[in-house]
């Protein structure tokens, strides 16, 4: 089964991210079940959804891990002109969500994986694919802990997410946060006797506004990122009822996407004491007025050395020369910092096509992932 084939039936399944995983883990695990490979699920709380582990080849020894997620994002209030969950094939094109973001690898994996079971590795290969990775790297968090007990870990991992089969090294951390406004409710006629909720909001937005802008005056840098500094955004801001009443209540949500030079819990502190300042002064008019930040997920960067021995050896595979960083986050940082596994990211199509509609990917990046794995299956029957 080549991987264009098997891309065709992952579409298929719309494992949007709110919804279960379960019906495109259990096929891949009963195709690998056929070839005589065993599978681990490591499910979710709800026994809705599941992360999928395999190894091919002597489990004594380390091997190569390949990774990719198995949720996308949803497809609602796009102009889509193809089927969103069905693969068109058109002018050397596969479209269909996740074709880029990122069944494409996905795919290559799987099929690599069967390809693997016709030969005599002296080393393993290893498939873990994971479930919520467009939601905060959530899913993937349980086969971690799951991996942390096991007596032999990958030598090296390769997260499949689109860099157009270039070798990352690194991506930016990322800490999603939310801001609890609290004033005082009012006549709109009266406003100023009241505290607006949403007024305190704007005030912590100038802050976030604020310290972005220091950070990027004066903040470290790295030049291998198109952002070069750490980033902080606003994405949601909600509150009030109706017009006539000051609202007493006003959420943000907004992030931190961190260069591995700064520190995202200094920079969570420095907005607390910007935070406790504004609400501070607006006790002055109303004494339960509040600012509280909450933290509601968080994941690490990557910062892979471009010498590092997984470096030297996926470029040996593709044939590379230089390496990039990326601007998305992936499970890669937590696969280095919580099991200490060398990742670098490495896989077909572009994040320029991603969460987009008409996601696509090109057949000859396929054609391209495919030939990486062929390269690293003739390692690991020779022992890398």
């Amino acid at each position: 089964m080549d991987s264009i084939t098997i891309l065709d039936r992952l579409i298929a399944f719309p494992t949007v991210s709110r919804d279960s995983n379960l019906q495109l883990v259990g096929w891949a695990r009963e195709r690998l079940a056929e070839r005589g490979v065993d599978c681990s699920l490591v499910h979710d709380a709800t026994g809705t959804k599941a992360n999928l582990y395999a190894s091919i080849g002597p489990a004594d020894r380390p091997g190569v891990m390949l990774s990719g997620h198995t949720d996308v994002v949803p497809v609602e209030g796009q102009d889509w002109t193809v089927p969103p969950f069905a693969l068109t094939r058109r002018d050397g094109r596969l479209y269909g969500r996740g074709a880029a973001d990122m069944k494409g690898f996905v795919a290559c994996a799987l099929a690599a994986a069967l390809r693997a079971t016709e030969r005599r590795l002296a080393a393993p290969l290893r498939l873990a694919l994971s479930y919520d990775e467009e939601v905060g790297c959530i899913g993937v968090r349980r086969l971690i802990e799951a991996l942390a007990d096991a007596p032999v870990r990958p030598a090296f991992c390769i997260v499949g997410e689109p860099t157009s089969m270039t070798v990352a090294t690194g991506h930016k951390g990322k800490t999603a946060l939310e801001a609890t406004c609290v004033g005082r409710e009012g006549h709109s006629a009266m406003a100023p006797m009241a505290l607006n909720a949403l007024h305190l909001g704007c005030d912590l937005v100038a802050a976030i506004r604020s310290r972005q802008a220091e950070i990027a005056a004066s903040g470290p840098r790295d030049g291998d990122y198109d952002v070069p500094y750490t980033t902080l955004h606003v994405g949601r801001m909600a509150g009030g009822t109706a017009l006539n009443i000051v609202p007493n209540h006003c959420q943000l949500d907004f992030e931190i996407r961190n260069l591995a030079a700064d520190d995202p819990e200094a920079l969570i502190a420095t907005l607390r004491s910007d935070a406790a300042r504004i609400a501070e002064a607006a006790r002055a008019r109303a004494p339960e007025a509040d600012i509280r930040i909450e933290v509601r997920n968080t994941y690490p960067g990557l910062g892979t050395a471009p010498d590092a021995a997984v470096v030297t050896f996926v470029k040996s595979l593709t044939g590379a020369n230089g390496t990039t960083k990326v601007a998305f986050g992936t499970e890669g940082g937590l696969f280095s910092e919580r099991l200490g596994i060398p990742t670098v990211v490495c896989g077909p199509g572009s994040m320029a096509q991603g969460h987009r509609p008409d996601e696509y990917i090109a057949i000859d990046q396929i054609s391209r992932c495919d030939a990486m794995l062929d390269a690293l299956l003739d390692r690991l029957a020779a022992g890398i």
